[in-house]
């Protein structure tokens, strides 16, 4: 294994090995916005954690190496039942996704018996399991207004929560969930980087609080904030979110100037992966993450039923 930064010239025989095992298992490998540099760049495809599981899906292969975290595997692998989806970090976990059991679900739904259950994809296939519909940050308005029933409740993020309820008449209730890296952000944190770059357009992400958001020029997902760079006129931009993202938009809008609204900013559990262990992984095919068919079978009908609107 290797720590703390490899020299040059052993990084690209990681690499070129990664390549020729990936070839020999037959193997996709995907990474998560918010991962390192040097595992975005070795991947078939970056992206957010529901947009890698539907490629995958989609994608002729017998192996999925998942950079992320524990519940984007398992998504991966109730999407994609034939194949072997591996998570090279195996204590790569989200804290969010681990702020909501299915007992507690199931215990608030008791109390709230008229009310239907939106779950974020931040959860763990169980949660989703006793879920009536999932969302993402981008389609969290669109799928609370789509359920016919006039309470509901969202879980496991009061921000998106909260965010979403902005552009409702449901009654919207919160789990007390939050995402340790944009629950941390400030309007003090907005104002000060609108002073030192006056000219750039703020994008936050939906999991920041509504002070926040309040502060911003465009609200958007992680893919929403990568397409917002590239199509829009504007030529600097402060980005809310984990400072991962700033490598591919390094990548894809070398013209652009992004700034990260704070530099500390960063997900310990995202920054887990590294090149050695998705070598490891393909070596060993392992650590491997499978869901139990029941389980599987009704977390992919509330992703279904999102993934139908």
């Amino acid at each position: 294994m290797i720590k703390g930064g490899p020299c040059v010239q052993d990084t690209i025989q990681i690499q070129q090995e990664i390549y020729r095992l990936k070839e020999e298992r037959n193997a996709i490998i995907l990474a998560h916005n918010y991962q390192r540099g040097e595992v975005q760049d070795i991947a078939d495809i970056v992206g957010d954690s529901l947009e890698l599981s539907r490629a995958a899906a989609k994608m002729e292969g017998d192996v999925i190496v998942f950079c992320g975290v524990d519940f984007m595997a398992e998504t991966a692998a109730v999407l994609s039942p034939g194949k072997r989806v591996i998570l090279p970090a195996v204590d790569a976990c989200c804290p969010m996704a681990q702020m909501i059991s299915p007992d507690e679900l199931d215990f608030t739904r008791s109390r709230h018996p008229e009310a239907a259950v939106v779950c974020y994809v931040n959860t763990t296939a169980e949660v989703k399991a006793h879920s009536d519909i999932c969302c993402t940050s981008a389609n969290a308005v669109s799928v609370v207004n789509s359920v016919r029933e006039d309470t509901v409740i969202f879980v496991p993020d009061r921000n998106l929560a909260l965010y979403a309820a902005r552009f409702t008449k449901k009654t919207v209730l919160p789990w007390e969930g939050y995402c340790i890296v944009h629950d941390r952000y400030t309007a003090a944190e907005v104002q000060e980087a609108k002073r030192v770059h006056p000219d750039a357009v703020v994008l936050v992400h939906p999991e920041c609080r509504p002070e926040v958001i309040d502060c911003a020029d465009h609200v958007a997902s992680t893919s929403g904030i990568i397409r917002h760079v590239r199509e829009a006129t504007a030529e600097e931009f402060i980005i809310g979110t984990e400072v991962g993202i700033l490598h591919r938009l390094k990548k894809e809008c070398p013209e652009k100037r992004c700034f990260p609204l704070s530099t500390t900013a960063v997900c310990v559990n995202m920054k887990k992966t590294d090149l050695s262990h998705v070598l490891d992984a393909l070596r060993t095919l392992e650590p491997r993450i499978t869901v139990p068919d029941g389980i599987a079978d009704r977390a992919r009908g509330a992703i279904e039923r999102m993934l139908a609107l």
